[in-house]
């Protein structure tokens, strides 16, 4: 019978930093959507404000709804509700709403969902829920590819849906729930390098060649085991000659520079095309300088130039208007929220807790990670939102829905007890 009051046993840190985040994220759709230049948006666009105010009211509803809810309810119900995000995924595939040209809504009375978003719910409790119930001794690899399997299906589906962006969420997703399950690092690396190549090799060919060569030397030395020194090489080479292919072969001119711009935007053949946009944002967040030009003062995207600016490129707002202090802010209250999390998931001491708190940090890790890379020129544009602070009521859902089932879960992390695992 639990006898501790619950008010003694919830987390009030994290809280506090999802609502420093989202009024953050709140006071910079406001700059980009009223002002003199608002006059030149589209009056859906004048009202993102006050939707996503609208919805971060949901969200508190939704925070208390979650935290009322028992540890059983997620744990028996975690395969319930992956099978119905699948089953949303699938209805927007065949009858959704394309906007920017992903088929990834469902449009229910007067709201738009985005089910990609709401499907990484599903997703991280399933793959929590599946790698929690192995019992000491049991087969590494089996569970492993199950795991994957559960975060493919979704991620499959969701590249269907032409939103390559958040599938790349997904995959992500994989070495990091499969590290904390307590697969062998030589195996997590082994997941990640064909990404790791690719990613080098947009740069350079050579470079992406010899990080084959070399990781799978090192993979040899370090591990002696000739079946992982294999599938290092074909891991890491694998990616480099299907990036040289298609770079060459196969994509068009057009999909190529949309590829490789990032390496570098201010190329005059990139320039005015698709690295315009990644110039226009560097631009604005180099111009903010050490504190910014003030609210609602940002030259750049009170111009207009800095594209989807409440959405994608809200990072580049904030640089622009409260300068290198604002932008090392934001990345700060991210850093502790991760942190937090990863905390909170330790403290649980049990697999399911634990592996869903950490399966919702690395989904803001990965956000943050490709959003702000994005934005800064590091990474390819390819459309996705920072957590808490893009505009987007289903992402703010989606990701407010996992940080409340986080904290319902510490909240009753005593009962976990009662449940083995």
């Amino acid at each position: 019978m639990r006898t501790t009051p619950w008010y003694r046993t919830m987390d009030y840190v994290t809280p506090l930093l999802w609502l420093a985040l989202v009024a953050i994220g709140l006071t910079a759709i406001y700059s980009t959507t009223h002002g003199p230049a608002s006059e030149f948006l589209l009056e859906t666009v004048r009202q993102n404000f006050s939707r996503q105010l609208t919805w971060a009211g949901i969200c508190v509803v939704g925070i208390v709804v979650a935290l009322l809810l028992p540890v059983r309810f997620y744990q028996t119900g975690a395969f319930f509700i992956y099978a119905g995000s699948l089953l949303l995924l699938v209805m927007a595939l065949l009858f959704g709403r394309e906007i920017n040209g992903a088929k990834s809504w469902l449009t229910l009375g007067p709201m738009n969902l985005q089910v990609s978003e709401l499907a990484k719910v599903g997703t991280v409790l399933a793959v929590a829920q599946l790698l929690a119930s192995k019992r000491p001794g049991a087969d590494n690899i089996r569970y492993a590819v199950m795991a994957v399997v559960l975060i493919v299906i979704p991620g499959v589906l969701i590249v269907l849906q032409n939103d390559t962006g958040t599938a790349l969420v997904f995959f992500g997703l994989i070495p990091i729930m499969l590290f904390w399950s307590g697969l062998p690092l030589s195996t997590v690396l082994l997941v990640v390098s064909p990404a790791l190549a690719g990613y080098i090799a947009i740069w350079s060919k050579l470079a992406g060649a010899l990080f084959a060569v070399a990781f799978t030397l090192g993979m040899y030395l370090t591990t002696r085991e000739r079946h992982l020194t294999i599938f290092a090489g074909l891991f890491t080479a694998a990616p480099v000659a299907a990036l040289s292919l298609l770079l060459t072969r196969v994509l068009q001119p057009y999909q190529v520079a949309r590829i490789r711009s990032f390496t570098n935007p201010e190329a005059e053949e990139f320039r005015q095309g698709v690295g315009f946009h990644l110039v226009q944002s560097k631009a604005a967040i180099g111009s903010g300088g050490l504190t910014g030009k003030g609210f609602m003062q940002g030259t750049q995207t009170r111009g207009g130039f800095v594209p989807e600016q409440s959405t994608d490129f809200i990072f580049s707002v904030i640089g622009e208007e409260f300068g290198f202090l604002g932008t090392a802010l934001v990345l700060l209250l991210f850093a502790f929220l991760l942190i937090r999390l990863v905390r909170l998931g330790v403290q649980m001491k049990h697999p399911f807790g634990t592996l869903v708190a950490v399966g919702a940090a690395g989904i803001y890790l990965i956000h943050i990670f490709i959003n702000i890379g994005m934005v800064t020129g590091l990474l390819p544009v390819i459309g996705i939102p920072l957590p808490f602070l893009s505009y987007g009521g289903s992402a703010l859902l989606a990701n407010t829905g996992m940080l409340a089932i986080v904290l319902s879960l510490y909240m009753r992390r005593d009962d976990f007890s009662i449940y083995g695992y």
